[in-house]
């Protein structure tokens, strides 16, 4: 098993409109076929497959998956217990979420900052 790890010492997510399973992979330290598995256990992870049933995975699907990441491996949550907090049902999961997607946006924008700098 993984040994639990802060999701703040991830890499930045790029500025990319698709990333392949394996870029997901590096960007959440996860491996593919948890990746895989996550897509049967989560109904919120839905990437996109194109040709050859390849995996396309979008901004937001990078986010969810660190979102589970965090609640499975860092808070000790159950793939059930995960999938209820991340559920429609709970509404204060919507703050810790957009707190995320913030997060990220921050980041992203301190680093256009500081190529602008240059």
């Amino acid at each position: 098993m993984l040994e639990p790890t802060n999701n703040n010492e991830l890499p930045p997510i790029p500025s990319k409109r698709y990333f392949t399973i394996g870029e997901v992979s590096d960007l959440c330290s996860v491996k593919p076929h948890v990746l895989r598995y996550w897509e049967q256990e989560f109904p919120q992870l839905k990437p996109v497959k194109r040709r050859g049933n390849r995996r396309y995975y979008q901004r937001q699907d990078v986010i969810m998956i660190r979102q589970i990441r965090s609640l499975l491996y860092e808070q000790g949550y159950t793939i059930g217990g995960a999938r209820l907090q991340l559920s429609d049902n709970h509404p204060k999961d919507e703050s810790r979420n957009n707190k995320q997607v913030v997060r990220e946006i921050r980041m992203e924008l301190e680093e256009v900052v500081a190529l602008l700098s240059r």
